[in-house]
């Protein structure tokens, strides 16, 4: 039976050796070849990146193979290299897009194929639903070995790094951070961003020491390799018992997240990242322009913008929905409480690696620890606390937990009254001072509940009512 290929929030994912199979990778890639052709793009080439997953480097090449043997100029990695660096080398050559083999930040049994169409971000629901009719479609792959397509002049291997670096360059002060005399940890999470920020931050002051640079596909100690709290264990412990690290940074498996540890081993939550990042630029740095959340992401960011008199627009949870609203409004930052974000002048996609430098920039700007920074934040909007919980579910539980997700009959929960609701994704609902929401992954069989209050006592009282109301 032909497995049915379906994208995601951020392209399609599944088990290696199950679904994920270099059969099934042929066919994207057939597919991907025919999608590009039938738009008159193919003649741009295309990029193909990996990460560090396990066999990502042969599907890469088999990906490759592919386009290469349906004439389509293949740009292939030389290395494995992080999601954000590769789709920024789309818009450096020019290509019609980039496949990225990677799962992103599931666990060491999944492999993912990403697409990044010219515009270098995710693809938009309108391209994924032509390229899954593209791959049904398809005829038998056609492929030529990779040194034929080397000689023919179909096959460049490139270093994705110096274009991205340059660019980085651009938008950083790096001369700041290097002279700061900051200490930074990196996690990376045996990810494809090991290496990077040590590299970029290199011959100062500051001194940048990482673990968990290495490759190892099975992310050992740890569910999976995605920058929240539960994962990172021992990057915690470094920053708490030390007492001499400025911050902890982390980056998810192709690091186009960011997680981010203060001075004192307290894990900062994704939605009080967003909301420095964007009260960084809109306050230090004098920059205007709106802000594009997700659903899910804090009400913090609603209230600077009233506050600077900028837009803030709300959307799906996903950058197949954020980043063509980032172009549309030239938005001066879009993300998602996931903990990817993305900033104008540079793709319409998630960076972790330049997320963290803005965070290290902030603080070589200002002199002050991450602590610090979230105190004057919450001097600004008053204090917020937030929590999500990941929870696993039957499929055959899904049609009743979305009826009772869609149910207008709720008017309490955890002694707290209803004020409102809304369906942009999933179901939000509104309470005085606190919000809750529960929708659907869109990259995995899960259910996620997340919340947000002035308390962390009402954020633990609203998960778990919002548990027991849904049976889960």
């Amino acid at each position: 039976m032909t497995t049915r290929i379906r994208f995601g929030t951020d392209g399609w994912r599944a088990i290696i050796a199950e679904d994920f199979t270099f059969e099934n990778v042929a066919r994207c890639a057939q597919g991907l070849a025919d999608y590009l052709k039938s738009r008159g793009t193919a003649g741009q080439g295309l990029v193909v990146g990996y990460d560090t997953r396990f066999l990502s480097r042969n599907f890469a090449e088999t990906v490759a193979g592919v386009c290469a043997g349906n004439g389509i100029k293949v740009y292939l990695c030389e290395k494995s290299a992080p999601t954000p660096v590769v789709s920024f080398n789309v818009l450096h050559l020019g290509a019609a897009g980039a496949a990225v083999i990677t799962a992103s930040h599931n666990p060491g049994i999944w492999n993912g194929f990403k697409f990044k169409p010219e515009y270098a971000g995710s693809a938009t629901q309108e391209i994924t639903d032509d390229l899954e009719k593209a791959i049904e479609a398809a005829d038998q792959p056609k492929s030529i070995n990779l040194a034929s397509a080397r000689k023919e002049g179909l096959l460049d291997d490139i270093n994705p790094d110096p274009p991205y670096f340059h660019r980085i360059g651009e938008l950083i002060d790096l001369a700041s951070i290097r002279q700061a005399g900051l200490n930074v940890l990196v996690d990376a999470m045996f990810g494809a961003g090991g290496g990077y920020i040590p590299a970029i931050l290199a011959g100062g002051s500051t001194v940048v020491e990482e673990m968990h640079g290495n490759v190892n596909p099975a992310f050992p100690g740890m569910e999976q390799p995605e920058p929240i709290g539960h994962n990172l264990t021992v990057l915690i412990d470094r920053m708490a018992g030390d007492g001499e690290t400025s911050v902890g940074l982390a980056l998810d498996g192709d690091a186009d997240r960011l997680g981010v540890v203060d001075e004192k081993g307290r894990f900062v939550t994704t939605l009080e990242v967003f909301s420095l990042l964007a009260l960084y630029l809109l306050e230090n740095k004098g920059m205007r322009g709106s802000l594009v959340k997700g659903v899910t992401s804090s009400m913090m960011l609603n209230k600077l913008g009233g506050k600077f008199g900028i837009d803030v627009h709300e959307m799906r949870v996903g950058f197949k929905y954020i980043g063509p609203k980032m172009s549309e409004v030239d938005a001066l930052m879009g993300g998602e409480e996931s903990g990817g974000f993305a900033f104008r002048g540079h793709i319409p996609e998630r960076d972790g690696i330049l997320s963290g430098l803005y965070i290290l920039e902030y603080m070589a700007q200002t002199g002050q620890s991450v602590s610090a920074l979230i105190d004057h934040l919450f001097d600004e909007v008053g204090p917020h606390f937030f929590a999500r919980r990941d929870v696993s579910f039957e499929p055959t539980e899904r049609d009743r937990i979305s009826g009772l997700l869609k149910s207008e009959d709720l008017t309490e929960l955890a002694g707290m009254t209803v004020r409102g609701s809304d369906e942009i994704d999933g179901r939000r609902i509104f309470f005085d001072d606190a919000w809750l929401a529960s929708r659907f992954s869109g990259t995995e069989p899960l259910l996620r509940i997340y919340a947000e209050a002035d308390s962390p006592e009402k954020v633990a009282s609203l998960i778990d009512a919002a548990a027991d109301y849904l049976g889960v």
